[in-house]
């Protein structure tokens, strides 16, 4: 890894963020229309939630394989490819005519992020030093959110001209931006870097070399999935459950304020507003959240980042009007603001150099495990109680998350060498 003194983040902000970037402008126009686009085709409530499930359950499905695809080809490959056959399931769903195509649409983009996400973060944990490396992940995260937040309001106008599935010709066009900046730009020394440290033990021609820093080659030994989880089992026991919540908390709110917002009578067009003012708060708290990580420890972030982000579902139900509605949903994203990065920097403090990919690609596996559970617990308590009682029960699982964060994260802050020796 980089040291302190190597590393900075203008120096590879174009190659490491620019791709992100780009490509998040296509999320943040696909993601708020998912439901909407479904219950257009006549799908119900209910049904229109589980939609947002297939999304999550494909990236689920292909996160671990995503470890040791990245591991093989090299993070330059995967990001690009992944780009491209992100457009490609964008483009169909933009003409899917029944529900059939449309969720293999949706699924297809899911399987795709998987990559391009685990891709992205093995490239940076192999870059950045503990002292700078919440900064590091918060500004990936923020990048992110700038790309979420500005694609609301690029699809705005689209779904008010052509209809809600317009909003994935967006996400055509930013993944094939995506594709041609990441392969591009990580070409000569940054491309050849992450892909050999990526690849392990294969290095760049099938060596047992690849190298963690410039010009310091590191031996790699082959190492498997299995024998990745089995070594880390108490971190991803403990903290791991934490980030379960976490990405319950991220994904549960674009399933509960498209829903609600339609059940109040907002269009579909507000919707996208709606989400792109929540972004604009998220926006700005993304190098705060980092700076306060690296400075006072991840838990000042984590637990704050989860009492608000449920708070704001909790209350959400009051909500009958936009203006109440952005309320409630600028408070959310305030939340997840200030969690920008929290889980890349709690995967990154405790991933091996060894196996990183893999880890890492559990690491996301947990993520998504509470991405696909809000949505199935949303459409569950939906059908049983209504869409008000599933906000808050979702708002209090979000809850319970903080005091478990709280009590398990100090233990893995690398900050002070706390990191256990089973989790290193």
């Amino acid at each position: 890894m980089a040291t302190a003194e190597e590393f900075s983040l203008r120096s590879i902000a174009l190659p490491a963020f620019g791709p992100t970037a780009v490509w998040s402008v296509g999320v943040g126009a696909a993601v708020p229309v998912v439901a909407l686009s479904a219950r257009d085709l006549g799908a119900s409530v209910a049904l229109a939630a589980a939609f947002v499930l297939i999304e999550g359950m494909s990236a689920f499905v292909s996160s671990l394989p995503a470890g040791s695809l990245v591991a093989r080809i090299g993070e330059r490959r995967a990001l690009a490819g992944a780009a491209v056959v992100d457009a490609l399931g964008a483009l169909l769903a933009v003409v899917a005519q029944n529900l059939w195509t449309l969720g293999i649409a949706i699924g297809l983009m899911g399987t795709t992020g998987s990559v391009f996400l685990l891709a992205r973060q093995s490239w940076l944990t192999a870059r950045a030093p503990v002292r700078s490396r919440a900064r590091a992940m918060s500004t990936m995260g923020g990048v992110q959110r700038v790309g979420l937040f500005v694609g609301p309001f690029v699809s705005a106008p689209i779904i008010a001209l052509w209809g809600t599935r317009a909003a994935y010709a967006v996400a055509v066009v930013a993944g094939l931006l995506a594709a041609v900046w990441a392969w591009t730009g990580l070409r000569g020394p940054l491309g050849d870097e992450g892909d050999a440290s990526s690849r392990g033990s294969r290095g760049r021609r099938g060596s047992r070399t690849g190298r963690s820093g410039p010009g310091r080659p590191v031996v790699r030994e082959r190492v498997g999935l299995r024998d990745v989880v089995r070594s880390h089992q108490r971190v991803l026991m403990t903290i791991g459950l934490g980030v379960v919540v976490i990405g319950a908390a991220r994904q549960g709110r674009f399933v509960i304020v498209p829903l609600w917002s339609e059940s109040v009578g907002i269009t579909d067009s507000q919707v996208a507003l709606v989400f792109g003012i929540a972004g604009a708060a998220e926006v700005l708290l993304f190098y705060p959240a980092g700076s306060v990580m690296d400075r006072f420890g991840r838990v000042w972030v984590a637990v704050p980042f989860l009492l608000v982000l449920g708070l704001g579902m909790v209350l959400l139900p009051l909500a009958h009007g936009f203006a109440a509605v952005a309320a409630f949903s600028t408070l959310m994203g305030v939340g997840n603001g200030l969690g920008s990065g929290i889980v890349q920097t709690l995967g990154a403090d405790v991933a091996p150099v060894a196996g990183r990919a893999q880890f890492l690609s559990a690491w996301r596996f947990l993520s998504l495990l509470g991405q696909n559970g809000a949505p199935l617990l949303v459409s569950g308590v939906t059908v049983l109680a209504g869409l008000g009682p599933a906000c808050v029960v979702l708002g209090l699982v979000v809850l319970g998350g903080a005091p478990m964060l709280g009590r398990w994260l100090p233990a893995y802050d690398p900050r002070g060498g706390g990191v256990p020796t089973a989790a290193r």
